[in-house]
């Protein structure tokens, strides 16, 4: 940029000693190389500030490494690298036999245990009878020995018969006791429940769903709009869930997994705020400026971040000064050119002061967009 501004520079005095007829001495040259040093130097320090410029800026986008969920032999892989998906389609299938005969297995035992519930309500209901029964053989035997506690008040019947029927009374109590216990035991084995389900088929239902879950995660789909690369994984090989090696990579294409990242020297964003005007030259379309504002700008710097290790951090410890970050939305339609994922591109950021000298940045950014169309590669 300096080198544009100085070639302009020296155009533009070349082009006044001509019409001016200004003589070329040594006097006339120190001052308009004086004149152009303090002029650029001054241009540069206020346009720098108040529109900054990066040749630092990315499509930053997410890719998804695929790995297994379940391990098991690899069936198929009907998906094709580097074409479009929409969501739900298949990118590969594990054997489900093994899965199938595990949800097979639960569901016999669910079966099972349901029809065992209805058994524990059959004999939680004959229970309840039998305590009934005998209730109503207890009061009987009450009542017949009340009626002969009465007759032997009136020396109508011997000590005898009385004991007859006290024993009685104390073999229904007894009964009544027992009948009451077992359906106590029959109502706690029928009513043990979770959430108004029996506990053990609550808890084959939770195996039943584990099951199913790890079958259906024997067909692994795309989880959104993109495409699959590096696609090493074939049919016949065993695939395991560990982060040993990827099946293949997933790189999503919807728009809200992609943003234009700029990075600036840190003193170039004191005046920069979200809503700003931006421009954007990607070195995959020469010659063609985009119109973009800036989002926000990143409240951290890689540089300066701590991470977890075995001992602490020398302060005095050299490091990279880092450049501050400001995410950039690009308002052009770009659908008609071809700038892949990752491209490189070249960011102006217009501020609200000193707007006369942002036309300046414009020009420059547009003849560093020109200089994109001379391109040498192998010569």
């Amino acid at each position: 940029m300096e080198l544009l501004l100085v070639l302009i520079y020296v155009s533009f005095c070349i082009a006044i000693f001509k019409i001016f007829r200004i003589p070329v001495n040594q006097w006339s040259l120190a001052t308009a190389a004086l004149g152009g040093i303090a002029g650029i130097f001054l241009l540069l320090l206020v346009m720098n500030y108040n529109h900054p410029f990066t040749a630092n800026a990315r499509i930053y986008f997410s890719v998804t490494p695929i790995l297994p969920t379940v391990k098991g032999l690899v069936v198929e892989v009907p998906v094709q690298p580097n074409m479009p998906l929409k969501k739900g389609d298949v990118l590969f299938r594990v054997d489900p036999a093994p899965y199938q005969y595990v949800v097979d297995e639960k569901k016999a035992a669910l079966a099972e245990a349901e029809q065992n519930v209805k058994q524990l309500k059959a004999l939680f209901d004959q229970a309840t009878a039998g305590a009934e029964r005998a209730r109503s053989q207890f009061e009987l035997a009450q009542q017949n020995y009340d009626r002969q506690a009465e007759l032997f008040q009136q020396k109508v019947i011997a000590q005898a018969a009385l004991d007859t029927f006290e024993r009685n009374l104390e073999t229904a109590r007894q009964s009544l006791f027992a009948a009451q216990a077992e359906e106590e035991r029959a109502r706690l084995a029928y009513s043990s429940d979770i959430g108004g389900v029996n506990t053990t088929v609550a808890r084959l239902q939770a195996e039943l769903s584990d099951a199913q879950f790890d079958l259906d995660q024997t067909v692994t789909r795309a989880m959104g709009p993109g495409f699959v690369t590096q696609v090493s994984l074939r049919p016949g090989m065993y695939a395991i869930p560990a982060q040993i090696r990827t099946s293949m990579f997933f790189v999503n294409t919807d728009k809200r997994d992609e943003e234009l990242a700029a990075a600036f020297q840190q003193n170039s964003l004191q005046r920069v705020k979200p809503g700003d005007k931006a421009e954007v030259a990607f070195d995959a379309v020469p010659g063609r400026i985009f119109n973009g504002k800036v989002r926000n700008v990143v409240d951290a710097i890689m540089a300066g971040q701590l991470r977890g290790g075995f001992g602490l951090i020398e302060p005095d410890r050299p490091t990279d000064e880092g450049r501050a970050v400001a995410i950039i939305d690009v308002t052009d339609d770009m659908s008609e050119y071809q700038i892949p994922r990752g491209s490189t591109a070249q960011v102006a950021i217009l501020t609200e002061h000193w707007e006369h000298v942002a036309l300046l940045r414009r020009i420059l950014l547009r003849m560093r967009s020109w200089e994109n169309y001379v391109f040498l590669e192998g010569h």
